[in-house]
């Protein structure tokens, strides 16, 4: 078979396989086992057992379980809780309170967890009922959440800029630098959008009751606050400072989080030994998945090099006479409608080798491109039919909140997404910045 016809039926098997509810490692390992024989042949093996073993001797995939038990850990903890309620009633006073202190703790879980399945959970649980308890919109209430929450994959530290830093070869420190301006910028977006929404509106997010308010004491509220933010800022101090200072590398400082954490569970008195079993068994069952699909993945794309598809993706798009910016539109549209069938490692896996090699060719930043893709891949988490961030917060949502709800309720997030991401093209030094700042040989 020629290389068009292998390269066009690949992805039409792994189309097929996902529609027949297969799971994604297995799909990709064994497209590559059908296609290796259908194509190159048999010799073919040894160059993929050469690329998995290359992954499984990569020492930056070691901060992957690491930074899923510091993840579990903190959620053990008891201290988003308390700085829910506490910010709960801080913000009281101000229309869409809750809203607000539902994209604090979410930008904080982000910055100590970086696992979705995590923050949305406990945002889901703590956040959801308190805004439907006093009267906000179900639509908005459920956006935020949805959107909050799904930052953990981008702020670092973030599993999936680990594994996007393994396959791009790129630093990983110098891509959680990256990260943060555009996670921050979206935090602001989504920040800016309820406060606008709720200033002319204010029926959609009314303030808690002022008999409630009354009861309690401001200096005591911001002196509790205070103390349940310190240490998690001491957390993400500790982690990433240690990274950008040059300190430690990823892995190392991921180990130190995951102990630090085990600290705080400890100081809170949450600490037991069938929580701590139950954490590893979960660290253990993520990592396992995440894995997997590597493995597959590093199969797949493998088989794809040899028979060329490649070269021959690259000199489609080329000749379709779009240009350099022709082209990378094309490839963020094809991550964004992706995302709404597959989840973030599957795209990251199969989409950045075959990407990352064109947009450097067409002249692109490859720190900037890469960064651009995990911006847009947030959206693969609200996007319908198979967002995760809506069937995570299905699972927890309070009698009378439906799917319905939450399909209404992301769509004005993922066009915040998308205003984020221009504006990461109009003005990439919200990118390329901190990185330039805090690395020398990034400049």
């Amino acid at each position: 078979m020629s290389g068009e016809l292998l390269t066009v039926l690949m992805f039409a098997g792994l189309l097929v396989g996902l529609l027949m509810g297969h799971p994604l490692a297995f799909v990709l390992g064994g497209l590559a086992l059908i296609f290796a024989y259908l194509g190159p042949g048999p010799q073919v093996f040894g160059i993929i057992i050469n690329r998995i073993y290359s992954q499984m001797d990569n020492y930056i995939l070691i901060a992957v379980p690491m930074f899923i038990l510091m993840a579990r850990l903190l959620s053990d903890s008891g201290v988003t809780e308390n700085m829910f309620h506490a910010l709960r009633l801080m913000l009281g006073r101000v229309r869409g309170g809750l809203l607000f202190a539902t994209i604090a703790i979410s930008v904080v879980l982000a910055a100590t967890t970086g696992v979705i399945g995590a923050s949305m959970t406990v945002m889901g649980v703590l956040a959801l009922p308190s805004m439907v308890k006093y009267g906000y919109q179900k639509e908005l209430s459920t956006g935020v959440i949805a959107a909050g929450g799904s930052l953990g994959i981008l702020i670092p530290p973030s599993i999936m800029l680990v594994i996007l830093g393994s396959y791009a070869q790129i630093s990983v420190g110098q891509l959680f630098a990256a990260a943060l301006g555009p996670g921050l910028l979206l935090a602001g977006l989504y920040a800016l959008y309820c406060g606008v929404l709720t200033f002319f509106r204010p029926d959609l997010g009314p303030p808690v009751s002022e008999d409630e308010l009354g009861q309690t004491n401001r200096a005591e509220i911001l002196k509790l606050v205070i103390k349940m933010a310190f240490p998690p800022i001491v957390l993400v101090i500790g982690v990433m400072g240690s990274i950008f200072a040059g300190w430690a590398t990823t892995t190392e400082a991921a180990s130190v989080g995951a102990f630090l954490t085990f600290l705080m569970v400890i100081a809170y008195g949450k600490f037991s030994w069938s929580m701590l079993q139950d954490a590893v068994s979960a660290t253990a069952r993520t990592t396992s998945m995440v894995l997997f699909v590597i493995v597959g993945a590093t199969a797949f794309t493998g088989v794809f090099v040899a028979i060329g598809g490649t070269r021959i993706v690259s000199g489609y798009l080329d000749g379709l006479g779009l240009g350099p910016w022709g082209v990378f539109f094309l490839m963020m549209l094809i991550v964004f409608i992706l995302g709404m069938f597959l989840d973030w490692l599957g795209i990251v896996l199969i989409c950045l080798p075959i990407f990352l090699p064109i947009a450097t060719a067409n002249g692109f930043e490859p720190l900037w491109f890469v960064m651009m893709t995990a911006i847009v891949l947030q959206t693969s988490f609200l996007t319908p039919p198979f967002g995760y961030a809506l069937f995570y917060l299905e699972g927890v949502a309070p009698p009378g909140v439906t799917l319905g709800h939450i399909y209404r309720g992301v769509i004005p997030f993922i066009i915040l997404i998308i205003i984020g991401s221009v504006l990461c093209i109009i003005f990439p030094q919200i990118i390329t910045w901190l990185p330039t700042v805090i690395f020398s040989s990034y400049r």
